[in-house]
This record gives structure tokens, C-alpha cells and sequence, in this order.
């Protein structure tokens, strides 16, 4: 039985070593990121079996990333390395603040070599849930919107569940091209984990209470509305709920804190927790995130959210 599969690309993300511009910044440490790819090693670490469909380069950082994203115990069975395509980079700049910007060069993307028809029934059964964002449709949207779309028609065919992250990358394409891309999903997303600010760009308001009303109108289940060091907001049923934030004990990087929050969302629901429960687990994970820098170093597994929520005692390896 899988509990999560996803579907996008993944990249080296290169960290600076030294804050500020990046043209300042001389010397850099290798690591894996990807939006998708960081909810699969989120929802991995808390316990649930993940698997992620792929491509990569056949080359050194294709491996790099294949190898690695199979010790974090995902099932990469569908993950393949492709010639004559680079596997997909990207620098990033932290500020002193933990504010950051990405810089990415991802043209000829090994995911573009992934078709609709590598897609059947089988890949499909026995799996929960299917969880997919805005990222890799950007990244070639004439291909990529189709495989997504003929994932969500085999998810829906097995029952399972979709949560969907907006995930609007404006450096990828526009505000109208984005939108009505990505609007055509929601009549079929069970979950959507959105930012406001995303929010705002598919509904055109950014009300909490009127996007979730127009989730409504879409037959959404669950909306959770990340709003960062405000908390989050979240509805099921006839509930809905302001979530306060979880403080960190130190911003040194906010990449990965909302796929954090994801993979925790994720968690709860398919645990059938409480929203209140849910939301609180999703927000804590995020507040983990940041206080380590990277993409998916932060990512705790299920033990360390446990004990920072008092729920299991610190035991020192």
C-alpha cells in the first residue's frame, strides 16, 4: 500500500555559503531540492510510504539525486535517467534575514521527456492519495498539464484522494497563464494547501472566507491557507479555523517550510485527525523548516515533531 504519490522534477540546489547578493557570493554547497520531491521526503520521514515519478539526467547529479532521494526510502521504481537531457540546477540567495530569492536553469528539463502514456492503471492501485502542485506543469505546460491531468483520471479511477499546492512560479510562466492552467484541477482536488498570495491569483480575492467559499463551489474538501509566521487557516466541513503560528526558534532560511506544512497536512488527514489537530501538526513542521537552512534538511521525521510538540520525550542519540 502507498500512501503518497507525486509527480515532478528535481534539481541541485546550490547553496551560498555567505549571505546576501549572490553576486558576492564566491563558494557554494551542493544539495537536492524540487517542490514535489520535498513533499515526498516530508511525508517519508513522518512514516508514510511515498513514491515519486520522475526523470533525471543521465549524469552525475542525475545519479546524485536518484541516490539520494532512494535513502530517504521513497520508492523511485518509476524515476528514470534520460541522455541528452541535463539534469535541472538552481542557485540560491539568503539574505540575513532568511529571506531568500532562486535563480534556476532548468531549460531542457529531463521531466519533459515524460509522457501521459508511461501513465496506467497499475502505478496507481493500492495508493491513497496523489499529490501535485503548479511547479511541474510550468516547467513545459503544452506536455505537462496532460500528465497531470491523465494522473488525477487514474487517481480518481483508484478513489484516491488529490491535495494540490498552487506553487505559482512566476519565473516559470504568467499570472493568466498559471491561472487558467491550474483552475482546471480543482474540480477534482480533494485538499488544496495554498499561500494567499497564490490564492488571490486563482480566485481574484484574497479573503480568507471567500476563497473558501469558492473552494466550496469547486466540491474542495479541506482548504489550508498558509499565511507563513501568521499561522495558517483551515476548513473541513462546517469548520473553520485561525491556526496561530508556531515560533521558531531561529529563521535562517525559509525554503521548504511550506512543503513542510504540506507533508504535515497530508499526515493528518490521512490519519483522519481533527483539523485543529491537523493544522497545528502542519504548522509546527513549518517552524521545524526554517530553522535549518535548505531545502529538506528540516524536514523532521515523526519522533523530533513529536517531542518538540510534548508528546514524546527527548531521547539524546
Amino acid at each position: 500500500m502507498v500512501d503518497v504519490l507525486t509527480i515532478g522534477d528535481a534539481m541541485v540546489s546550490l547553496n551560498p555559503q555567505a549571505k546576501g547578493p549572490l553576486r558576492f557570493v564566491s563558494t557554494f554547497e551542493r544539495k537536492v531540492g524540487g517542490a514535489e520531491l520535498n513533499v515526498a521526503i516530508g511525508c517519508s520521514r513522518l512514516g508514510l510510504h511515498t513514491k515519486w515519478f520522475s526523470r533525471l539526467g543521465q549524469d552525475e547529479f542525475g545519479r546524485y539525486i536518484l541516490n539520494f532521494v532512494r535513502g530517504e526510502g521513497i520508492d523511485v521504481s518509476h524515476v528514470k535517467l534520460v541522455e541528452g537531457y541535463p539534469t535541472s540546477v538552481y542557485f540560491k540567495e539568503i539574505m540575513e534575514d532568511g529571506s531568500g530569492s532562486t535563480f534556476y536553469y532548468r531549460s531542457n528539463s529531463p521531466t519533459s521527456t515524460l509522457t501521459e502514456e508511461e501513465l496506467d492503471e497499475s502505478q496507481f492501485v493500492g495508493t491513497k492519495l496523489l499529490h501535485i502542485t503548479g511547479v511541474f506543469p510550468a516547467i513545459d505546460s503544452k506536455k505537462n498539464i496532460n500528465v497531470i491531468k491523465k494522473a488525477i483520471i487514474l487517481a480518481k479511477e483508484q478513489k484516491m484522494l488529490i491535495s494540490f499546492d498552487p506553487n505559482i512560479r512566476l519565473k516559470l510562466w504568467s499570472k493568466e497563464d498559471a491561472k487558467a492552467a491550474l483552475t482546471e484541477f480543482l474540480p477534482y482536488v480533494d485538499i488544496l494547501l495554498t499561500g494567499l498570495d497564490e490564492a488571490e491569483m486563482l480566485f481574484g480575492t484574497n479573503d480568507p472566507k471567500t476563497i473558501i467559499a469558492e473552494c466550496k463551489q469547486f466540491g474542495i474538501s479541506y482548504v489550508a491557507i498558509k499565511l507563513g509566521d501568521k499561522g495558517a487557516i483551515g476548513f473541513y466541513g462546517n469548520e473553520y479555523l485561525e491556526s496561530p503560528p508556531v515560533a521558531p526558534k531561529k529563521v535562517v532560511d525559509t525554503v521548504g517550510a511550506g512543503d513542510g506544512f504540506d507533508a504535515g497536512f497530508i499526515y493528518g488527514v490521512l490519519n483522519q485527525w481533527p483539523l485543529e489537530k491537523t493544522l497545528h501538526f502542519a504548522n509546527t513542521i513549518g517552524s521545524m523548516v526554517v530553522s535549518v537552512t535548505g531545502d529538506n534538511e528540516g524536514l523532521p521525521y515523526l519522533d523530533d515533531v513529536l517531542v518538540q510538540l510534548g508528546e514524546k520525550e527527548f531521547i539524546e542519540r
